[in-house]
Parts: structure tokens; C-alpha cells; sequence
């Protein structure tokens, strides 16, 4: 066996509806489309959440919730991760630029640390912001946490 000798298994392939070819096929007339109407008309697309007339979901449904625009998005980080990191890339200072370089953040993301897991290395954060608890275990550990 090789692939100049393959093909589907015996009845796996149907061909498709020929539509429109005349009375004798089965298929001729009104090709499949029923009778009369929009959809039976060449051309026929029908609006995006369009419900044949009837009041469509959207407009049915209330208008609810609020978007806070002066809402300060930030890419949590966890001591475990920090810890990682630290270990992984062999460093003592971790900034936003370090996490920039490495992919963790893009380039207007803001970076707030977590006091998930357990941090054992000394190491120097330069971040937008720090949990109370994420900024205790760091001080413990013997690093420090500056807020840019």
C-alpha cells in the first residue's frame, strides 16, 4: 500500500444534490425553494438576528449593566509565579520591562502582585501594584516591592 493507491472506502462518497436541472431530475421547478416569497428569490439574505417580523430578541430584552470607564485593568502575578520566574530566567530584580522582554505583559499592560503560593527567593519587584499580603510574604523573604 501506498498513497498512489489510496482511496475512500466503497460507498463513503456521495455526490451532492444537482439543483435546478430540469423536471426530470426530481430537483427542477422551484429548485428545493418551496413557493413564492424572499426566500425563494435569488439575491435573498435576511438581517442578522432577524426573526421573520416578529420583535426580535434584542429589542425584547431590557438594556442592563454598567461600564465603569475609569476601570484600571492590571495582569494578575502570583508569588508561585514570581518564585518560577525567578528560578527559571536566574534573576533577583523583576520589573514590568523584564516581563515586557519575556512576553508575560504587552507593552501598556499593568502589573499587580498577588499573594498566591509561597516565596522563598530574595528578590527586588518594581510593579504598578501589590497586594498587602503579596507585599508581607516579598519584605519577609528578604526582597523589597517598589510601586512605578
Amino acid at each position: 500500500m501506498d498513497l498512489s493507491n489510496l482511496k475512500p472506502a466503497e460507498g463513503s462518497i456521495k455526490s451532492g444534490k444537482r439543483i435546478g436541472r430540469g423536471q426530470g431530475s426530481g430537483r427542477g421547478g422551484t429548485s428545493t425553494r418551496g413557493h413564492k416569497g424572499a426566500k425563494s428569490r435569488s439575491g435573498y439574505k435576511s438581517k442578522q438576528g432577524f426573526e421573520g417580523g416578529q420583535m426580535p430578541i434584542q429589542r425584547r430584552l431590557p438594556k442592563f449593566g454598567f461600564t465603569n470607564i475609569n476601570r484600571v485593568e492590571f495582569v494578575p502575578l502570583n508569588l508561585d509565579k514570581l518564585e518560577y520566574f525567578a528560578a527559571e530566567w536566574n534573576v533577583t530584580k523583576i520589573d514590568v520591562e523584564l516581563l515586557r522582554e519575556k512576553g508575560i505583559v504587552s507593552r501598556n499592560e499593568k502589573v499587580k502582585v498577588l499573594g498566591r503560593g509561597e516565596l522563598k527567593a530574595k528578590l527586588e519587584i518594581e510593579v504598578n501594584a501589590a497586594s498587602d499580603k503579596a507585599k508581607e510574604a516579598i519584605e519577609k523573604a528578604g526582597g523589597s516591592v517598589k510601586l512605578v
